[in-house]
């Protein structure tokens, strides 16, 4: 029972995180639209999840499920972990060899907490933050809409939000090159004549991930076309 219990841990917090970077995959590419000029495109992708009402809450409870989910399962293997090997050993060995022990993985408890008072901070200035009632209101298709675009701009002209953004960014893209190499793993799917590979596609995904998000602030901080200020 003890054995199929953690591989069932394991098999949930793959599964989990995979459906999370499918969701980050889609908010980047949504939040990319903030580089351009006009405001209209990104405010129309806002416009049009709020159009699904009831709907767009269910899939917020969703997404907060699989958060949850993910964190308490990581917490769960880590302490199993700890009391199994209560002595670090130098070198850890897996089943397809040895596995990418660094800084990334052994402070990946430390990164998914950082990641999560990041996402507690990020909900509550914009998914919560000020709307039309308060001014942020632009006019779509004729009809009013709230206007995220103005506020993401706004926040973003504070260089300590900045900072605090780009370095979140950054320890993300340490969380995801561990956990999506880690994955494979968990789901049986690595192979001796793959992972070198498989290890290259976790860090190319990290570094995009990374510098998608980070590239966001910055690029309005410092307004590079001069189209925010």
């Amino acid at each position: 029972m003890g054995p199929f219990s953690t591989l069932s841990k394991k098999y949930l917090m793959a599964l989990s995180g995979i459906f999370l970077v499918i969701f980050l995959a889609s908010h980047l590419s949504a939040n990319l639209q903030l580089l351009l000029i006009d405001s209209v495109p990104f405010n129309k992708y806002v416009k049009f999840l709020a159009s699904f009402g009831g709907l767009l809450y269910v899939a917020e409870i969703g997404l907060l499920f699989l958060f949850v989910l993910h964190i308490v399962t990581a917490v769960r293997i880590t302490i199993t972990n700890r009391k199994a090997r209560p002595i670090d050993y130098k070198i850890i060995q897996s089943k397809g060899g040895p596995t990418k022990n660094n800084l990334a993985s052994r402070n990946m408890a430390i990164t998914g907490m950082i990641i999560l008072v990041f996402l507690v901070i990020h909900v509550w200035q914009f998914r919560l933050g000020p709307g039309i009632e308060m001014g942020y209101a632009t006019e779509i298709d004729g009809k009013m809409a709230r206007d995220l675009y103005r506020l993401v701009v706004e926040k973003f002209q504070n260089p300590l939000i900045v900072i605090f953004y780009s370095f979140t960014m950054i320890i993300l893209g340490f969380h995801l090159r561990h956990g999506f190499w880690s994955a494979f793993q968990s789901l049986g799917l690595s192979h001796a004549k793959y992972n070198r590979m498989l290890y290259k596609v976790a860090v190319l995904v990290a570094v995009i991930f990374a510098v998608g998000f980070l590239i966001i602030p910055i690029w309005i901080y410092f307004d590079f076309q001069g189209n925010y200020k």
